[in-house]
């Protein structure tokens, strides 16, 4: 099943392994293929399965209106109810994290386990909600290309290698424009979940980049004291995009969480 269908929206997924399901959550401006390594290594203990959230990836267009992280929350669980699983390990990353914060405030019981990703549970500052303006804007006078330009050294660790330069760049210039427009204005407008943490009841795993200046290691630390079973994983020699930077520290992380139910 390549694709999930329903409430007139079609979702691209990936798919790999057997079992309990796994849901990774792509960021932004990405798509599924950020997570080819964790499908590859974790697919003998969990059906993964990695979604091309609306709008990115193979899944559906949209028109460039503000992407809500609830919407994007309702399809991860439109997504479970077609494969029948009532209950799933869900993986965040950056974007993704906050859409998987918000299907934990939704969809509290359709949680295994949780994993938050290079990501936080706050809202934009009022310098943050102008940023976002401000590359929607870039985007459209100047291109992709220069919005690739301006994130490849905000997201990638000093030591990042050729082939993770390469893997981001690709992604980055090949989401739609209305889709980036669409995605920066949701997060802008989303929701603080601070308070959301302390609700969790399932197993978590918090992973940062120890480089990571889009969401540094002190968010990701305050973010696993407020959950009440989190663990902490800083990723050495790594920057914002750890699951493709160093793969093999996150999935062994997300094994360990995995082992924990």
């Amino acid at each position: 099943m390549p694709y999930a269908e329903f409430d007139e929206v079609r979702l691209h997924i990936r798919q790999a392994g057997s079992g309990p399901v796994a849901l990774f959550v792509h960021g932004f401006p990405l798509d599924s293929s950020m997570w080819i390594d964790q499908l590859h290594a974790l697919s003998e203990v969990r059906r993964c399965i990695a979604v091309d959230l609306r709008g990115f990836g193979r899944s559906s267009a949209v028109d460039g209106s503000p992407l809500r992280m609830e919407e994007l929350a309702n399809d991860l669980a439109g997504v479970l109810d077609l494969v029948s699983e009532e209950r799933a390990d869900i993986i965040g990353f950056s974007m993704g994290g906050y859409a998987a914060l918000a299907f934990a405030e939704i969809y509290p019981k359709r949680m295994r386990t949780l994993a938050l990703v290079d990501t936080r549970s706050g809202a934009d500052s009022a310098d943050g909600k102008a940023g976002r303006d401000a590359m929607a804007q870039k985007l459209v006078a100047d291109g992709r290309a220069a919005i690739a330009e301006l994130m490849q050294s905000g997201l990638l660790g000093p030591q990042a290698s050729i082939a993770a330069q390469a893997r981001l760049r690709t992604m980055i210039e090949n989401c739609p424009y209305e889709t980036i427009v669409g995605a920066l204005g949701g997060m802008r407008d989303r929701t603080d979940r601070t308070e959301v943490l302390a609700t969790i009841d399932v197993p978590t795993a918090v992973i940062v980049g120890q480089d990571d200046g889009v969401t540094p290691p002190a968010e990701a630390e305050a973010m696993a004291a407020a959950i009440g079973d989190a663990t902490l994983t800083i990723v050495a020699e790594s920057g914002h995009m750890s699951p493709i930077e160093q793969p093999a520290a996150v999935n062994d992380a997300l094994l360990e969480l995995f082992s924990r139910v």
